[in-house]
């Protein structure tokens, strides 16, 4: 019997170890075939997740901010103990105890599951669990990941310190928002570092990596206070917060940002704008997608910020002063409709959804709530409604008439019916005294039809200091400034004189202004001054100054189009040139960014600068990738310099003409400024060059011009090309707009004399006949030129350049002013032609194609 029973028991322990056996076998089998072609656990030790790439002004002030995944990466000892003690109570309290995984928490886990039935299912997965899950594993709920997810946890514990899974847990994990992370999720719901989170808001952050659209604080703010308490129970039982300091975490109202407790983050960022955005569009093609939005880096713009609104500015100006010019009502064609319109509450929340240009300074949106006999009241979006209420009153909309869908305009408005209906989205602007800035009336705006760019930057060392490439960022994001290729018409002229120059020609060279004709294979070309007159033989100064077409192609037909297509590409005007003599007009396309950069050439002395919107990056570590200025100071390691020394800066760039070509064509393009085609508009406290541009039939009007240390271009037309009417030019509306940004870019950056450079000296001529004048001459017709050392130059008619034109006995040489009276005179074809009389500077424009 005994001998029974001992063989029974025999059996069963038999049996039992048999089975143990078998089963640590098999789980070891299981365990070894899925640990085979698991991911490498070693590669969590170089963690570089997708972080935000910021940009920062040159003050370093953060100005912009990109990003797929809005992460704040935080190391683990710059997250607070409070941080972390939230999210091991919700998610593993056992966290520093285990070795990866929770045996018991896994058997609780399964007990509850049997015990409901399959209708209390509750995770069991450790924080290093979810880590394996989150980087290397996938989220499917399936048993092969768990078994891989438990033998990569025990890998990585041995690995890792457990501050350092909890640092890649906390930074990676999913919070809503487009939040990944702690840090970056604490700035979206309280608009606070961690540092600065109270317990309760510590716990509504660990609340959250279950399902952030669960616990939203708006949607579900019930639940989402559940599930925060149930956080700080879990913390003041684990012994993290004190019973006191529960209790007064538990009684707190869950308050955010989505709430309206706390300002968002963003609204401490300026509006993005061209600037930031044009950035985003060149890093993205030199660095790549991926490397700009998730990589972490560091970008000091080179934008100066109140120089950037100086020029946003000056551009709206000069668009709504053309628009309104126009006389034609088009608003934002958005309404809103009249249920919606019953109570204050219920219009502002309307209105807040309508999408319109909000970035446009002391704009306001609003809408129409009341049609009166004469005007309209308003309600505006940021503005207190007051007992009389805000209205458009009849002489305010007296300007305009309608522009109806059918395209037809309305009668010329007399009343705000006129032009405005109930649930109609306008723009506002309040009108004020110049004297004391006191209120006058409310006013209505419009976002142009026509559009522009704006670009000024350091002659120097390309940097820009200030872009607007239109009216508003947020009604356009299309760049004006650098992706809209135009003609630059006249402005392109001053690459055909640097041509001519560095060839043997001065400016005091004389070439005839009279017809012309190229055969091309469209036929006969007859290009003409934007006067419809001659006037000539004249001195090159003159014929920049005043802009002339007829000279202009005369010089380039002298010289060849392939010389000056050369010096157009080595500017970096184009990246190639078509040598059309039609393209001396600037007829070929380019964009106001390169033309202002090759403006700055001149401006420099004839070096060679690459224009850039970044001064540095530096990458998620803080090393610098890219630093575009290659100069070297000497100067800059010493600790002190002798008194009224400055640093020594050596530069190797190169020059892209010679240094007194550069000077010759800036002091030309002074008498642009100081009695040519932009003598009317531009007008500044310092020395100051540069050149109007307007294209056939006023498409496109420019105005390029620089002092002695900063370079502004403006360019006005429409998005699709039609002419802006008679007497569109370049000096009459981009003139306005260069010389209001200037004003106040020379307060900052002042201005003096351009450089005399070296190896040259002044004769003074006559600038009507070119004669060589006595060294003593004065007066309005004398000028002081710049000619090369050795240079013997030839003045008046021994210097003329013909070009096909036959002089003949009754041609006027010369007459101050140029010759009142047309002249005829005959070519060298036998046909009569007139030359003459002065051109007024209305009917002069600024030259142009033709």
């Amino acid at each position: 019997m005994f001998r029974a029973i001992l063989s029974f028991f025999g059996a069963i322990f038999s049996f039992v170890t048999v089975g143990t056996a078998i089963a640590v076998l098999m789980i070891g089998a299981i365990f070894w075939m899925y640990g085979r072609d698991l991911p490498k656990h070693e590669e969590l030790s170089n963690y570089t997740p997708k972080t935000i790439s910021r940009i920062y002004s040159g003050e370093g002030r953060l100005i912009d901010e990109f990003a797929t995944e809005r992460r704040l990466y935080a190391p683990a000892d710059e997250i607070p103990d409070l941080v972390k003690q939230a999210f091991i109570s919700a998610e593993d309290k056992n966290f520093y105890n285990h070795k990866g995984y929770d045996a018991r928490g896994m058997i609780s886990a399964a007990v509850d599951a049997v015990k409901s039935r399959g209708q209390n299912v509750r995770g069991a997965s450790t924080i290093t669990q979810q880590v394996m899950k989150n980087f290397l594993l996938g989220g499917e709920r399936t048993g092969e990941r768990k078994i891989k997810e438990l033998i990569l946890a025990t890998r990585i514990e041995k690995t890792l310190s457990k501050d350092r899974i909890l640092e890649l847990y906390l930074n990676e994990i999913f919070l809503g928002q487009n939040s990944y992370g702690v840090a970056a999720a604490a700035q979206t719901y309280f608009n606070k570092t961690l540092s600065q989170l109270g317990p309760e808001e510590a716990a509504y952050l660990a609340a959250l990596p279950k399902a952030p659209s669960t616990y939203h604080p708006v949607r579900e703010t019930e639940r989402a206070l559940a599930r925060r308490n149930f956080v700080l129970r879990e913390m003041n039982e684990n012994g993290y917060v004190s019973d006191a300091a529960y209790e007064v975490a538990r009684n707190s109202p869950l308050k955010t940002v989505q709430n309206g407790d706390y300002a968002p983050f963003r609204q401490s960022l300026p509006p993005r704008d061209y600037f930031t955005d044009e950035i985003r569009r060149q890093l993205s093609e030199d660095f790549g997608e991926g490397e700009f939005f998730g990589g972490g880096l560091t970008i000091r713009a080179t934008v100066e910020p109140e120089m950037q609104v100086h020029a946003a500015a000056a551009l709206r100006q000069g668009l709504e002063k053309y628009d309104r010019s126009q006389g034609i009502w088009r608003g934002t064609r958005k309404t809103i409709p009249a249920d919606k319109l019953a109570d204050e509450a219920s219009w502002r929340a309307a209105l807040a959804e309508v999408e319109v240009a909000r970035d446009v300074e002391r704009w306001h949106p609003a809408v129409v709530l009341e049609i009166a006999k004469t005007s309209a009241r308003i309600g505006i979006e940021g503005v207190a409604e007051d007992s009389d209420g805000h209205w458009i009153v009849a002489k305010d909309v007296a300007w305009a008439r309608k522009l109806n869908e059918d395209g037809s305009l309305g009668r010329k408005a007399q009343a705000a019916s006129d032009l405005l209906s109930v649930g109609d989205v306008v723009h506002v602007r309040q009108m004020t005294k110049d004297s004391d800035g006191s209120f006058i009336r409310w006013t209505l705006r419009q976002v142009p039809e026509v559009q522009g760019g704006f670009v000024a930057m350091d002659v120097n060392t390309g940097r820009v200091v200030a872009m607007q490439g239109g009216f508003s960022y947020q009604d356009s994001v299309f760049n004006r400034a650098t992706q809209a290729t135009r003609q630059p018409g006249s402005s392109f002229k001053p690459f055909v004189y640097a041509a001519a120059l560095d060839s043997g020609f001065t400016p005091a060279t004389i070439v005839i202004d009279a017809p012309i004709e190229v055969a091309t294979a469209q036929g006969i070309w007859r290009p003409k001054n934007a006067s419809n007159k001659f006037y000539g033989p004249t001195p090159l100064r003159t014929g920049i100054e005043r802009s002339r077409n007829l000279m202009t192609v005369r010089l380039a037909e002298e010289i060849g189009m392939d010389l000056v297509a050369g010096y157009a590409e080595r500017f970096g005007v184009y990246d190639r040139m078509d040598p059309f003599l039609s393209n001396a007009l600037g007829s070929q396309e380019t964009t106001l960014f390169k033309m202002v950069a090759s403006y700055a050439m001149f401006a420099n002395g004839g070096e060679r600068v690459e224009p850039t919107l970044v001064d540095r990056v530096q990458d998620r570590w803080g090393e610098t990738v890219y630093r575009h200025d290659p100069r070297h100071c000497e100067d800059c390691q010493l600790t002190s310099l002798d008194p009224g020394f400055g640093p020594r800066i050596t530069s190797d760039r190169e020059r892209v003409i010679n240094a007194i070509t550069a000077y010759q064509l800036t002091s030309m393009m002074q008498g642009v400024v100081e009695r040519g085609t932009a003598s009317k508009t531009v007008n500044l406290s310092v020395p100051t060059a540069g050149k109007t541009g307007t294209t056939n039939d006023a498409k496109d009007v420019w105005f390029i011009g620089f002092t002695s240390n900063i370079v502004a271009g403006c360019y006005i037309g429409y998005d699709r090309p039609r002419s802006l009417g008679k007497g569109a030019s370049g000096g009459g509306m981009c003139g306005p707009v260069f010389t209001q940004f200037m004003k106040e870019a020379t307060k900052k950056y002042g201005g003096g004399k351009f450089k005399v450079p070296p190896g040259g000296h002044f004769i003074k001529i006559d600038r009507f006949t070119g004669a060589r004048l006595p060294d003593d001459a004065t007066g309005d017709n004398v000028v002081a030129e710049y000619f090369r050392d050795g240079e013997e130059p030839v003045f008046g008619l021994a210097a003329l350049i013909d070009g096909g034109f036959a002089m003949g006995a009754n041609l006027p040489l010369f007459a101050p002013g140029e010759a009142e009276g047309a002249t005829q005179v005959t070519t060298s074809t036998g046909k009569k032609a007139k030359v003459g009389p002065k051109a007024s500077f209305g009917s002069l424009s600024s030259g142009g194609l033709y």
